[in-house]
């Protein structure tokens, strides 16, 4: 476990961070999987199947947190206060922001996002590391990007054209 973390414990993080979108619960989740993974004494791993098991381990356990939490994002908004302030500057107003996208999706369409466009898998692979049919795998992709499109679309229509490949320029680093 120890050269597993030493030698990819930056990439799992970076994978769990692409998960579930922030930092802290990207430090958490890499560390569940480690306990989840490693809590009982297991031999005969090498880094690669141990950082394969690892992965697994924190796609289940974000998966796991958003069907724990399902219920009370249903009445969460009779509670809750948005924790979202107005950006003062106008241009971070204007630019597209993929992460606070992702955010808004559900947890299985999230992942299939990943896993489709992150980690690079074809949908029969997503399908079987969700263990999900291949229909519903392409739903969640589908709708996903759908949602993601509609929000996109509605923060660019509100620009100028000129504005818009400005942002994205400054965005891409040009």
């Amino acid at each position: 476990m120890e050269r597993l973390v030493a030698e990819r414990g930056d990439a799992l993080t970076r994978y769990a961070y692409f998960v579930c979108g922030s930092r802290d619960d990207a430090a958490d989740l890499v560390q569940d999987a480690l306990v989840k993974t490693f809590g009982r004494l297991r031999n005969g791993f090498s880094v690669a199947s141990a950082e394969g098991y690892v992965r697994r381990a924190i796609l289940n356990t974000y998966i796991d947190r958003g069907r724990r939490t399902s219920r009370w994002r249903r009445i969460a908004h009779l509670t809750a206060v948005p924790d979202v302030a107005d950006s003062p500057s106008a241009d971070s107003e204007s630019r597209i922001d993929l992460q606070e996208e992702l955010r808004k999706l559900t947890p299985r369409e999230r992942a299939c996002l990943v896993l489709r466009y992150y980690e690079d898998l074809k949908v029969d692979d997503i399908a079987a590391t969700l263990e999900l049919s291949s229909g519903a795998v392409k739903r969640y992709l589908s709708d996903g990007l759908s949602k993601m499109a509609v929000s996109l679309a509605e923060d660019t229509d509100d620009e100028s054209p000129d504005a818009t490949i400005t942002t994205l320029g400054a965005r891409n680093g040009k």
